[in-house]
């Protein structure tokens, strides 16, 4: 879980999503058009301190969990209407309100590597190769603002510190996937 993160279950609230979310599971392989006419999916940010996740697209629905710090990144893998079906770093799905995400990039540095014990890091180079020297040793699950991507490295700042990290080794930007 990240840090600073807590969630609120609702106890039927995972099979209500399940009912709700359909067969969304996995990481899409392809782009389409949401309703925004903007892509599908997407990485956005959530904007708000505060972000109920709901069970379906309107307040009328349950909320199944609460994020409680901005910043975080989240896939858009749907559009209602205002309403964006979003799945976190840890795979959880729900709806939010548009109004409480931003374009603004973030990432996660491996979520996936999480309790995997000690001394386990992802490494912030000064420069987008590998041979180039390690200026931060990053935990698996700390936040970082993406500024750009390559295709391969990303360009991010975490805790004051900016440097390069390897696109396999964060969720936030696709495979292959670039932006200035």
């Amino acid at each position: 879980m990240f840090h600073n993160l807590c969630r609120v279950s609702l106890a039927f609230s995972v099979l209500a999503l399940a009912l709700v979310a359909g067969p969304m599971a996995g990481h899409a392989q392809s782009t389409t058009k949401g309703s925004s006419g903007l892509p599908l999916p997407r990485f956005v940010s959530l904007k708000a301190e505060k972000v109920n996740l709901r069970i379906g697209p309107s307040t009328d629905y349950a909320v199944s969990w609460r994020y409680m710090k901005s910043g975080l990144p989240v896939e858009i893998i749907r559009e209602y209407e205002n309403w964006r079906q979003i799945r976190d770093a840890d795979g959880t799905e729900g709806w939010v309100n548009q109004t409480l995400l931003t374009g603004e990039r973030t990432a996660v540095a491996a979520p996936w590597m999480r309790g995997n014990g000690d001394n386990v890091y992802v490494m912030m180079r000064r420069d987008s190769n590998s041979s180039s020297a390690v200026i931060a040793k990053l935990e698996p699950g700390v936040v970082l603002k993406l500024s750009e991507c390559n295709g391969n490295w990303c360009r991010a700042e975490t805790g004051g510190v900016s440097g390069w990290l390897s696109q396999n080794e964060i969720w936030g930007a696709y495979p292959g996937e670039a932006f200035k």
